[in-house]
């Protein structure tokens, strides 16, 4: 399917509401996925509104060409009743999905032929209706959301005291709710729950680093690959880095930084290594400088300045970063997300916890210093990783036990080889108790043994 609707960012000379623009398949300006963008990014970072924005263009564009209900074409504006029914012909045939109807909501499972963007794309466009609704766009109710579901869960959290809502958890008067919150989209993927990727190659880093002198990586985008694999950090975490963050803290080390969800508040740090921290400044005095504006070196910098720059002095974005890391990527012949940098970060961090560590308490100590670090909202994302070092450590003290069973096996089979060349001989002893003095009893057992 060719792909007709598209995006362009806002030029720097020209002044506008947008930075960003998205046109349909006839080049006009296509308001409703433009607004889109703007709304999301006052709530989620711009990676991941321009993920969103991804996701909802091929499917716009198969709308136009290919949509239908009852005999005519769907548009982004129509009933929830006709957006549901284009979605999930979409989701059969362009994305290789089976659907199924199980009360008034889908189940949606995965082929072996669907790409892994299904669940992004049902929330993007749950995202894209909650936004139009919110700009008074959209007349109708999400069409991605269930409304049966959310009334049975309200049903199903009554209190105890009837006909009253439940009191809140810190008071210790209800019973705790041990059902998992069914979700409520309407379309619910199936089989299809969240698992980091568990990347262990202790040489994955140098071999991204190699990749990137291929395709003549700048100092710019080895400086930021390296410090993705050092700190666990997101990519836009690292590339909208200012100046104002590296010299907030105390440590030439380290860097303030926002998180996912604190809209651009610095609420952690990243801890780079000295060679890193080497080829910053490096990049600032020299590359960067020829490329500001004003010829400014680290000291005469301002707090706002942003550390990485375009070759034309503008911010560097992560759309224009991701260019060199797929070219890098492809050249090698690599598939490397870059988000599996992180977790390559937590994986490396946690053998190095149970390597260096003497008790459990320590253990604990050094995974709760983690997750802060990592600022993870829920704390049961760490147990998938240790559960692959519980595998790991499994397979280590199984292979103990099955060498063991094999070098015993072994000696046996020697040891059985050795009796069968000895002939066995059976010795009898005749003793002669006549001299002896032996008690009664036993001598009456002796003489009944004769």
């Amino acid at each position: 399917m060719e792909l007709k609707y598209t995006y362009f960012y806002c030029p720097k000379d020209v002044e506008s509401r947008y930075e960003l623009l998205v046109f349909d398949g006839n080049n006009h300006p296509f308001l409703p996925l433009t607004e889109h963008y703007h709304d999301c990014i006052g709530r989620i970072g711009k990676s991941s509104a321009i993920s969103y924005l991804q996701c909802l263009l091929p499917f716009f564009s198969w709308l136009d060409e290919y949509s239908n209900y009852q005999g005519e074409r769907v548009k982004w504006d129509c009933t929830p009743q006709a957006i549901r029914v284009a979605i999930e012909e979409y989701l059969m045939n362009e994305m290789a999905c089976k659907v199924r109807q199980k009360d008034l909501f889908r189940f949606v499972n995965r082929s072996n032929k669907s790409p892994i963007t299904v669940s992004r794309f049902l929330s993007a466009l749950k995202s894209f209706y909650k936004s139009l609704i919110y700009l008074k766009q959209y007349p109708y109710a999400n069409p991605l959301i269930d409304s049966h579901a959310i009334l049975n869960e309200y049903e199903q959290t009554e209190g105890v005291r009837e006909g009253k809502p439940r009191m809140p958890k810190v008071a210790g008067t209800e019973d705790a709710i041990t059902h998992r919150r069914l979700t409520d989209s309407y379309f619910k993927l199936i089989n299809e729950e969240w698992q980091p990727e568990i990347i262990g190659d202790i040489h994955l880093p140098y071999q991204v680093y190699q990749a990137g002198k291929k395709v003549n990586w700048s100092l710019r985008e080895m400086v930021i690959a390296r410090m993705l694999f050092e700190t666990g950090a997101r990519a836009s975490e690292v590339i909208e880095l200012t100046i104002g963050d590296y010299r907030s803290r105390k440590s030439f080390q380290e860097a303030s930084t926002f998180n996912k969800g604190s809209h651009g508040k610095r609420v952690k740090f990243l801890r780079f290594s000295k060679d890193t921290v080497k080829l910053l400044m490096r990049y600032i005095n020299l590359d960067r400088k020829q490329y500001d504006e004003l010829q400014r070196h680290f000291d005469t910098l301002p707090n706002e300045a942003p550390i990485f720059l375009t070759e034309i002095g503008t911010p560097f974005t992560y759309e224009a970063w991701y260019y060199h890391w797929d070219k890098a990527m492809k050249e090698c012949e690599m598939k490397l997300n870059p988000h599996k940098t992180r977790h390559w970060f937590v994986t490396s961090r946690l053998r190095a916890i149970y390597q260096t560590s003497n008790t459990e308490a320590e253990v604990k100590q050094k995974k709760n210093e983690l997750i802060k670090y990592i600022k993870w909202k829920d704390e049961e994302t760490l147990k998938v990783y240790e559960h692959y070092f519980d595998e790991e450590s499994h397979r280590k003290a199984h292979d103990g036990m099955l060498e063991s069973m094999a070098e015993k096996e072994k000696a046996y089979l020697e040891q059985k080889k050795s009796r069968q060349k000895k002939k066995p001989s059976l010795t009898v002893l005749e003793n002669n108790f006549d001299d002896m003095e032996v008690d009664d009893e036993i001598k009456e057992l002796l003489d009944g043994l004769e």
